[in-house]
């Protein structure tokens, strides 16, 4: 059997372990702690790799097939389409003992099914008519108040009151599950579903917010959508969550919740339960999802970077896009590494993760009166303010210790004492706390590692702590150093709002150049992921006494259903906007500055690359009003698949109809709002751009500034774009010229053009390879 490394973009640091069954004390202390289930879920960093093992012949596994109805055929009902398919199971036993058994069928993501073979009845398959390919099943894993302020997003106001808060638009999210009768879905002022609307609700408590709830993790059809994990409940709200006053966590970031589509749809397809998320499973929910007439798919998912023809998330997506809905899509979170991103397909918007402007602060103080902000989500008010030892046991007791693995600390000290942890080892963080609290510790200070930089987030812990980030780290254990009795206690000082250095780009973010295609620049784009709060099935705090509860978690899981919020936003201000021109929109208004009127910085504090932002950081207001957008229809990705390598079979894969790879162009000459291009010394590329005027009729737009790395000319075919009337498209062609001599300072260069008109800027960002 083989299996793929597909990441549910965990920090495996805040992973729990308890069972929400179990009210013995430890189990009800970790519950009030946050978490997760330890088998699935989404925060941040964490990636399993799968062993791979090949499939005995006569062994049945999960195949997803891939058909193509003869010419000639149709299917007037689905029990006719179900028997075409069944047709091949039953050809494919002849010489079998093996029953197969159908899993999913599809007919809108693509022609096929999915059902448990043998290699053997596999490859009986092959010589049918109709059969176009077979492969095994995927199994991915996930990728989570004051978001819409930080947004620009203000109650009857701007592109709030400009969409009418995404009023009949349906998002469909695929997840965990959702949580009925959360206030987050309350149908309070929002209208009965369009009459569009063919799904159905497999569950109590839907209304006019939550239309639709279906499970599809379990093939009989029998399971139930409701959320046991809380990740699913974290991303619907996140992106379309109704208004909740008095929201928060331990009383920290005490607000107004809301989606960033409050009045908006949601349809939840379960897709992953505590085994993981397999890719039969979403396509499975990606199909009943364009059949039900959802117009933004949201997807805090993804797998390992694979061609786009093996890759489900993929193909479905582009079946979407084909009937006008839009995909957003987590970036995963295993960054700060080089081409560590999922969902590369130009036709999805991948979405990495920033940081807000608010913490939860938890300040460690030294005996040396050095005061160390750090964050934490449990504030204790009760918490003395004397100074306690501080011990870090990393410093003589082994890798274990200084990870504060459990039981590590058994033998080691530390009752009644400040623990220095370090973050990593595969350890939750919250699991972490739990260890020196088992072992008699006072407080935790968790220390980030150095690829974490200052990344920190604001955790439910089971003990006083603060995560603080790595040079704060260092700095306390120089100072454990520098004298025989170290002490230290914190100082909580709650909910913080403000500071000039958001947003930033949050450490586990992944980052480009793409794997699957170098010549797009992905991700395309970063928003709020990091200490978010949102919607939670139960009470961390262990309270009964409300339906409101929230958890306050991160990772790219959570900037995807912003995104995906802020598109349904955008479809209704512009009904006639195609996904490509949404994605254009917001692309071409995306910020580059934070808050201080800075360059967006990374977890090192340096200038962030394009390879960690994209375009930038999303900025909803102005994507509604971008002036001009690169459009792409699903068609013109034909040619830029076939210039992949792909041979006219993975291409029908794809876009689901025959091809013939005749046309064929580079990656770069896709109309996409940004350009990745590889040169060689004195080469010179051409490339052209068409865009659409979705500004004022008459309009001149001409280039006001255009930054270059060292070693790189750009020259202009039209340095001014005359529109006369709305919807006009003019194109113009961009050529990219090595310098034969002057030597490259770094193997990638970045830069920009910006077309600007009296009212509007348009910003085209571009990486250069050199080779």
């Amino acid at each position: 059997m083989k299996f793929y490394p597909l990441y549910i973009y965990i920090d495996s640091s805040n992973i729990s372990s308890y069972h929400m069954c179990s009210n013995s004390p430890i189990n009800m202390e970790m519950k009030r702690a946050n978490l997760l289930p330890e088998v699935l879920l989404l925060l941040l960093t964490f990636t399993t790799i799968f062993t791979i093992a090949l499939a005995n012949s006569d062994q049945a596994e999960t195949y997803i097939v891939h058909l193509h109805a003869p010419n000639g055929v149709t299917f007037d009902k689905p029990e006719d389409r179900r028997g075409w398919y069944n047709s091949f199971l039953k050809a494919s036993t002849a010489d079998s003992d093996v029953k197969p058994s159908l899993i999913h069928t599809y007919h809108n993501v693509f022609t096929g099914f999915a059902a448990k073979l043998t290699a053997d009845q596999v490859k009986a398959m092959e010589n049918m008519d109709g059969f176009v390919s077979a492969r095994r099943d995927m199994a991915y894993k996930l990728h989570t108040t004051h978001t819409p302020n930080f947004l620009g997003l203000h109650r009857n106001l701007g592109l709030w009151g400009g969409s009418n808060y995404g009023k009949g638009i349906i998002i469909g999210v695929l997840d965990t599950g959702i949580t009925p009768g959360h206030p987050s879905f309350d149908d309070k002022d929002v209208p009965p579903p369009p009459a569009k609307w063919k799904g159905k609700c497999d569950t109590a408590g839907c209304n006019n917010k939550l239309i639709g709830a279906r499970d599809f993790t379990n093939s009989s059809g029998t399971g139930s959508p409701v959320d046991e994990d809380g990740h699913g409940t974290h991303t619907s709200s996140t992106a379309a969550g109704n208004f909740v006053d008095g929201a928060n966590v331990f009383g920290q970031a005490n607000g107004t919740a809301a989606g960033m589509a409050p009045l908006a749809h949601v349809a939840m397809y379960k897709v992953c339960d505590d085994i993981g998320c397999f890719g039969s499973a979403i396509l499975a929910g990606m199909d009943a999802a364009i059949e039900d007439g959802v117009d933004v798919l949201s997807l805090s998912l993804g797998g390992a970077s694979v061609p786009f023809y093996e890759d489900g998330i993929a193909v479905g997506a582009f079946s979407a896009i084909q009937k006008g809905i839009f995909v957003s899509c987590s970036a995963g979170n295993s960054g700060p590494v080089n081409s560590s991103l999922a969902n590369e397909a130009p036709w999805i918007l991948t979405v990495g993760a920033s940081t807000i402007d608010r913490g939860i602060r938890a300040t460690v103080y030294l005996g040396n009166k050095d005061l160390l902000d750090g964050e934490s989500l449990f504030q204790p008010k009760d918490f003395p303010q004397d100074y306690m030892p501080l011990v870090y046991p990393g410093l003589n007791s082994g890798q274990d210790a200084a990870w504060c693995a459990p039981g590590s600390l058994n033998d080691i000290d530390v009752k009644g004492k400040v623990v220095l942890c370090d973050r990593g080892g595969n350890i939750a963080r919250i699991v972490k706390g739990q260890t020196v609290k088992d072992a008699g510790g006072a407080a935790m200070i968790l220390a980030n590692g150095e690829a974490d930089g200052d990344t920190t987030e604001a955790d439910a812990h089971v003990l006083p702590a603060s995560h603080v980030a790595y040079d704060v780290g260092v700095t306390i254990k120089t100072y454990i150093n520098s004298t025989s009795s170290p002490v230290a206690t914190i100082i909580f000082g709650g909910t913080v709002i403000g500071g000039n250095s958001a947003p930033a780009v949050a450490s586990f973010s992944s980052r480009g150049p793409s794997l699957a295609s170098p010549g797009i620049v992905k991700p395309d784009i970063i928003g709020p992921g990091v200490s978010i709060l949102a919607a939670w099935p139960v009470s961390v705090e262990n309270s009964t006494q409300t339906k409101a509860t929230f958890n306050m978690i991160s990772g790219t899981s959570m900037s995807c259903p912003h995104l995906s919020g802020i598109s349904a936003l955008l479809k209704s201000a512009h009904p006639d906007w195609s996904p490509a021109a949404i994605k254009s929109a917001i692309m071409t208004t995306a910020d580059k500055l934070n808050l201080g009127g800075q360059p967006i910085e990374d977890e090192r504090d340096l200038p962030a690359n394009i390879f960690a932002i994209g375009a930038g950081h999303v900025n909803p207001s102005k994507a509604s009003d971008p002036g001009l957008i690169f459009d792409i229809q699903p068609d013109d990705y034909i040619p830029y698949l076939c210039g992949l390598g792909y041979t006219s079979k993975q291409v029908g894969v794809i876009v689901q109809k025959q091809v013939t790879c005749t046309e064929v162009i580079p990656e770069a000459q896709l109309n996409y709002p940004s350009f990745a291009v590889t040169l060689g010394p004195g080469e010179i590329k051409n490339f052209t751009r068409t865009v659409t005027n979705v500004g004022e009729a008459n309009s001149t737009y001409v280039i006001t500034s255009v930054a270059l790395p060292v070693g790189l000319d750009l020259e202009i075919g039209h340095a001014e774009l005359q529109f006369s009337e709305v919807n006009q498209k003019l194109t113009y062609q961009v050529m990219f010229i090595r310098d034969k001599e002057q030597k490259p300072e770094a193997p990638y260069g970045e830069g920009f053009m910006l077309w600007t008109s009296d009212k509007h800027t348009v910003r085209t960002p571009f990486s250069v390879k050199f080779v």
